[in-house]
């Protein structure tokens, strides 16, 4: 019985790690890093510049980045896609956006978010109640989380203010032993003036966002969790605390070859205490990003990025500046673009770099 605990206790730290948050007796929840799956961010232009969107963005993906930026959409229908494989594919990571102009003023937008792992052989029944190993008794689970936003933006009575807002929906899932459901709101505002600055403000989870877990686990599962001395997870609440992004973008046409060159500069600051971010505080903590977009006549653009910029300590107790660079390369022809980036999603330490590829269109 000992090597069916082991295949327990290999399940139960999936479970702990793809659930989220681990639930104390007392009902408190982790403060930190719930719903990071909602800040990877969407489309290949956006991570080809480090994340630096909130203040330029006017597409599609605004739905994401910014809602009020729905109100640069001109067509009845615009559509967005995003592909992407991590852990050498172990980890998928889907999205779908839309947008729809209702008219000069104001729009509507959809996007539908996924990052799950498939497959996950579920090792519990593998040893019968007579201790012979049967692997025809494996079968197999997802892990995934789930997030649906439906956004609105419109433009206000300001020559170049618009606001929008954002309800979230948000579903994960670990097999059947674990699933909740949440939701939230967000909130955006951007300013353009002269059409060479724009000013974007970003509040995600602006009353705090929270899931609703439930557990289900068997007899065998509650006694691992016990005999390694971890507590057994209870139905609860975890809470995503509200954060701000600051951006600013500026447009420059160079007067050659009408090429233009517009850097942008965001600065996220998170509520939940101490973060491994470049400015951190006990209460808040700031993570700026800085993209840079060099585009030809709208047609073909080359980006790049620097965002998670922190301090890792070394072996020797000193510690070490980090960054991690992006580049990436869009190409739009007869209302079709295709976007390209090459980055690594979420760590810039030893772990590979990803491919990532998303297409964008209309229909007028």
């Amino acid at each position: 019985m000992d090597v069916m605990k082991n295949h327990l206790l290999i399940l139960s730290f999936t479970l702990t790690l793809l659930s989220g948050a681990l639930f104390s007796q007392d009902g408190s929840v982790a403060p930190k890093y719930s719903n990071e799956f909602l800040q990877i961010g969407v489309g290949a232009r956006s991570l080809g510049m480090g994340n630096a969107m909130v203040a330029g963005v006017n597409d599609v993906t605004s739905v994401y980045w910014n809602p009020a930026g729905l109100t640069g959409v001109e067509n009845k229908l615009d559509v967005s896609l995003m592909h992407s494989e991590y852990f050498a594919g172990i980890a998928k990571y889907d999205y779908i956006g839309l947008a729809h102009s209702i008219d000069e003023k104001s729009a509507v937008g959809f996007a539908a978010i996924r990052f799950g792992v498939d497959d996950i052989p579920n090792t519990t029944q593998l040893i019968d109640n007579e201790g012979n190993i049967d692997y025809d008794r494996i079968t197999l689970f997802t892990a995934a989380d789930y997030g649906f936003l439906f956004s609105y933006g419109r433009k206000l009575g300001i020559e170049g203010l618009s606001v929008g807002g954002t309800v979230k929906v948000i579903h994960r899932r670990a097999g059947d032993f674990a699933r909740s459901w949440g939701f939230g709101l967000d909130a955006g505002l951007q300013y353009s003036l002269n059409d060479k600055w724009y000013f974007g403000a970003m509040a995600r989870d602006i009353t705090s966002t929270f899931n609703a877990w439930i557990f289900n686990l068997d007899a065998d599962m509650q006694e691992v969790f016990l005999e390694t001395g971890n507590e057994i997870p209870e139905n609860g609440l975890e809470l995503t605390m509200p954060r701000l992004i600051l951006a600013a973008q500026r447009k420059f046409d160079i007067g050659w070859q009408d090429i233009t060159v517009t850097p942008e500069i965001n600065a996220a600051i998170t509520t939940d205490g101490r973060r491994n971010t470049l400015i951190k505080s006990g209460v808040v903590s700031i993570d700026p990003v800085i993209g840079l977009e060099v585009g030809w006549r709208d047609m073909v653009a080359i980006r790049t990025g620097v965002n998670n910029v922190q301090y890792v300590k070394n072996f020797d107790d000193s510690q070490s500046l980090m960054f991690q660079p992006n580049i990436g390369l869009g190409v739009t022809f007869k209302g079709i673009t295709l976007d390209y980036a090459f980055t690594n999603i979420g760590n810039q330490s030893e772990a590979l770099f990803s491919h990532v590829i998303s297409l964008k269109f209309g229909f007028k």
